[in-house]
């Protein structure tokens, strides 16, 4: 759902997108920057320049705005694609794809939500739901289709469990940046992404 896509609770006039999008980026950055408890629909409405009406006239409930919110932020992260030929080595691929892959896990402002979502789950169920759909499983299922790719071409155990080692190399990537009191940059964190896809068996080119 795209911000000019928000619930609408009535009749009225027409809405006005600038408002949402306003509302929307407001959400996001006081959950970076406060968490959810201290995001409330008040501090929302402030830092967007609109009335509490305004707000509660395109969502019911804070969970409800942050979890289209939350929705939103993916546009904002740096991209991942490359474009690629049907022939490429896949290590030739991962090489492409491992700089933009530590961009986006030493990115502070993935950093930041994905460490208020994971600690408001048991309050929050709703909010870490969207965070799941919209974040974690887009990705686990980039994930399986390149090891499903990667046994296929011999550049990883094709009687491994892929599904496990998505599980093991989420639980280090949320160690690594989440655990951290010191995150590292870009380039620490790319160099970590590497030696941990070596260690779960892939089959990659010497580290450059």
């Amino acid at each position: 759902m795209t911000a000019g896509q928000a619930r609408r609770s009535g009749p009225g006039r027409p809405r006005d997108p600038e408002a949402d999008t306003a509302i929307l980026r407001a959400a996001v950055e006081l959950l970076m920057e406060r968490g959810i408890d201290q995001c409330g629909i008040e501090r929302i409405a402030k830092r967007a320049g609109v009335t509490k009406v305004t707000v509660y006239r395109r969502w019911r409930t804070k969970e409800e705005l942050l979890a289209q919110a939350i929705e939103t932020v993916r546009d904002e992260m740096p991209a991942v694609v490359v474009e690629l030929g049907p022939d490429t080595p896949l290590p030739d691929a991962i090489e492409l794809l491992l700089p933009r892959w530590g961009e986006i896990l030493a990115n502070g402002r993935f950093r930041a939500l994905s460490a208020h979502l994971l600690a408001a789950g048991p309050s929050h169920p709703a909010l870490l739901r969207a965070y799941r759909t919209h974040h974690v499983l887009p990705r686990r299922e980039r994930a399986r289709a390149t090891m499903r790719r990667a046994q296929a071409d011999g550049y990883l155990d094709p009687t491994a469990d892929v599904d496990l080692l998505i599980d093991m190399m989420e639980g280090a990537v949320i160690h690594q940046l989440l655990l951290n009191p010191e995150p590292p940059g870009p380039a620490e964190t790319t160099r970590y992404l590497r030696a941990l896809l070596v260690q779960v068996g892939f089959v990659l080119r010497p580290a450059p």
